[in-house]
């Protein structure tokens, strides 16, 4: 059918030839025909609604169920529509092409399950339309609109380890009076101008006659830093993928614990963040995977570092370090130790800071040690399996501060030696 122009062209120089009436009625049927093909197919993709429906954010492991909405909002039915969704191999699902033919102001649904494999962020579709006329003279190809997705680190549940008494969270004892613990009493004095009376001990005052104040003892609430090293020469060559996926693993799961435990968290990473700071119709993905890539052809200054998150507490604040941690990669930067020092800069005195890294050679106990010197209480945490952690846990007990072994999930459950300091 697509030759009807020249058929039409035929019948023409025919019905002048021989002055045939019916064949100029042929001629007129197909110039009517072919103009109104050439109208339907871009009018109908016009008046054809798409709308995709899925939860924008999931976690590792999860199955995402996706909704594919098509409406025609044309007055005329559309013979066929041909669409096929595009799906990310890292996502495991896919819509499967498929033809349908729509009545006017008819919907079609069809459904189709992602199950997420990988963390990351990845862009589901284009859902690649075909929409033709019944004599199949005419086709109009459009794209509706991609989506994206967050898959979020897998977390582990650190509630069945018991490692609340193993790491210096929570709130301690100080000389240095930043607040006072209401849950810390330590006795009464006299009463003083200024005193709240809230803290009027009326027992005491009744006892003795005279205005007396319960007194508290000081205390220091530890936030929580968490810095992420996700420097890839860091990294040993076996474990350069691997390697950064336990660290980030292990870094929600140490932010999911505590602020689960009200306790304020931050999280500061040397990877890259290839979101941050860009427009997300600019974002470069592979095209095997459908992973959001890191621009690692443009130059240092416009290549963006992940935002640092400083401690906050509540499950607002979780998402946001999920959300990072969901899109962050290991690249090429300064050596952790010289990136540590302007990486605590902001930290207030006395907060724990986790150093999530692969290794805990001299430089890097060193570094810690500084920290502890300026009022900063570091625990290392080394995420690959060395055979000198030995001399680690040797330098972490003459610097004062704490060192764990952590390459592997099972290595959690080994977290029973006593705390150094």
């Amino acid at each position: 059918m697509r030759a009807l122009p020249a058929y039409a062209l035929i019948f023409l120089v025919i019905a002048l030839f021989f002055r045939l009436d019916f064949l100029f009625y042929l001629v007129y049927l197909c110039i009517g025909i072919y103009l109104f093909t050439r109208w339907f197919s871009p009018y109908a993709l016009r008046n054809l609604r798409f709308e995709r429906r899925y939860t924008p954010r999931a976690f590792l492991g999860e199955q995402i169920p996706v909704t594919v909405e098509l409406e025609n909002r044309g007055w005329l039915p559309i013979p066929w529509i041909a669409f096929r969704d595009d799906v990310p191999s890292g996502l495991h699902g896919r819509l499967p092409g498929q033809v349908i033919t729509l009545k006017r102001h008819e919907q079609m649904v069809r459904e189709y399950n992602i199950w997420a494999g990988r963390r990351g962020y990845y862009r589901i579709g284009p859902l690649n339309l075909s929409v033709g006329d019944l004599f199949g003279m005419s086709e109009t190809v459009g794209q509706a609109p991609a989506g994206f997705i967050t898959i979020y680190p897998r977390i582990i549940s650190f509630s069945k380890l018991n490692l609340s008494a193993r790491l210096p969270f929570g709130t301690i004892a100080s000389k240095q009076r930043l607040f006072e613990d209401p849950a810390r009493p330590m006795g009464v004095r006299g009463y003083q101008p200024g005193d709240s009376l809230r803290r009027i001990n009326w027992k005491a005052t009744a006892h003795t006659d005279n205005l007396l104040v319960r007194t508290l003892e000081p205390a220091i609430s530890l936030e929580t830093a968490i810095l992420l090293n996700l420097r890839k020469e860091e990294y040993a060559d076996r474990n350069r993928i691997d390697g950064p996926e336990w660290a980030i693993v292990l870094a929600a799961s140490l932010a999911a614990h505590l602020i689960g435990r009200r306790q304020a968290v931050g999280l500061i990473c040397n990877g890259r963040d290839p979101l941050a700071g860009q427009d997300s119709a600019a974002l470069a993905f592979d095209e095997t995977s459908g992973r959001l890539l890191d621009n690692e052809a443009a130059p240092d200054n416009e290549r963006t570092e992940s935002i640092p998150l400083l401690p906050q507490r509540g499950r607002p604040h979780l998402m946001k370090i999920l959300e990072t941690l969901a899109r962050v990669e290991s690249s090429e930067t300064a050596p952790f130790t010289e990136w540590l020092p302007a990486a605590c800069l902001n930290l207030a005195w006395g907060v724990t800071v986790i150093m999530v890294t692969p290794s805990g050679d001299e430089a890097i106990c060193r570094a810690a040690h500084r920290l502890v010197r300026a009022g900063l209480n570091p625990v290392l945490m080394v995420t690959e399996r060395r055979g000198d952690f030995g001399q680690t846990l040797e330098r972490a007990r003459r610097l004062g501060f704490t060192a764990l072994s952590v390459p592997d999930e099972a290595a959690l459950k080994q977290w029973d030696r006593p705390r150094v300091f």
